[in-house]
């Protein structure tokens, strides 16, 4: 068995589309799929059913998904405690999948336009928000990038930890122009004010879980609005795998806008209501030790303070 196997399931789980997973790891496609075998067969069981468009996990593929994710996470966990560290200087980043591809490149480079180039490391996503904290927590991090609303507390002592509000973002609800309800393609935009008016229309509905910050933050959403019947099409953690569900119509996904911004610009992606009430406001927060760390991190603090004090 070997770690690019585990990495092109998890790959493929997060887009559902061979073509796409296969340009992701810069292999063909055909190679991708002899690669997915090759784990299917040293596992003895089918991970992906190829019946369906996209392609979906097998029961066995989802119980296997968070198994292969977390042998990842150590493989390489360990490879870096093992290495000897020939960059000092690296300021290391924990943060959530989506803040790494949308947010902190540009952040970064706003940053060092004000104080310098800053060399950094970014610790892959472990899942869901106390996840992620450890990493900060047991010092594996010197920062911690993450989504944050008042509905989705999580447990760090205020007094160890400081924190900054560095930019904000929004959770919207989005589906493809064109959805299939009862077996007929239906125009889709504005579907969820049609399902609260309308009991008996079940919205097909891609979900985060419950484990992940966007599935808490949205589990407290639907408990103060109107009531709809939904069913889950598919789910996944990641953003950027329900984002491209959603564009093959599978059904209406919550996506911050920052990522979605393309999609929607486009068309291939418009508002699942009119009812602004649907959104969620989210802060992007820094958070550190509060404790003096090494020169790099501090410069980089005062400069993302500074930044918000001109904006």
């Amino acid at each position: 068995m070997e770690i690019k196997w585990l990495e092109d399931f998890v790959t493929l789980a997060d887009t559902s589309s061979f073509s796409r997973a296969a340009e992701l790891r810069n292999v063909t496609q055909p190679a991708f799929s002899r690669r997915i075998k090759q784990l299917e067969g040293w596992l003895g069981a089918t991970l992906i059913s190829r019946a369906t468009m996209p392609a979906e996990l097998t029961p066995a593929g989802r119980n296997f998904l968070p198994v292969a994710q977390e042998a990842i996470r150590t493989f390489y966990a360990a490879r870096e405690a093992l290495r000897p560290s020939n960059e000092p200087g690296l300021i290391r980043f924990a943060a959530l999948h989506t803040l790494t591809v949308t947010f902190f490149p540009r952040w970064l480079q706003a940053l060092e336009r004000e104080g310098g180039a800053f060399s950094t490391s970014l610790i892959p996503d472990r899942g869901g928000i106390e996840a992620n904290l450890d990493a900060l927590i047991g010092d594996e991090a010197d920062f911690f990038l993450t989504y944050a609303h008042p509905e989705v507390p999580f447990h760090l002592d205020r007094g160890q930890f400081a924190s900054l509000n560095v930019a904000q973002d929004r959770l919207v609800p989005l589906v493809a122009t064109e959805i299939v309800l009862s077996g007929t393609p239906q125009p889709a935009r504005n579907i969820l004010d049609r399902a609260v008016a309308q009991p008996r229309l079940a919205v097909p509905y891609l979900s985060y879980g419950f484990n992940s910050f966007f599935g808490v933050a949205l589990s407290r959403l639907m408990l103060r609005r109107p009531p709809f019947r939904r069913r889950t099409t598919h789910e996944n953690t990641i953003s950027a795998g329900l984002m491209n569900m959603a564009v093959t119509g599978a059904g209406v996904c919550w996506l911050p806008e920052s990522l979605a911004r393309e999609e929607i610009e486009v068309g291939r992606l418009v508002p699942a209501s009119a009812d602004e009430g649907w959104n969620l406001d989210l802060d992007i927060r820094l958070y550190r030790h509060a404790a003096p760390r090494n020169r790099k991190v501090e410069d980089l603090w005062r400069t993302a303070q500074q930044a918000l004090e001109r904006a």
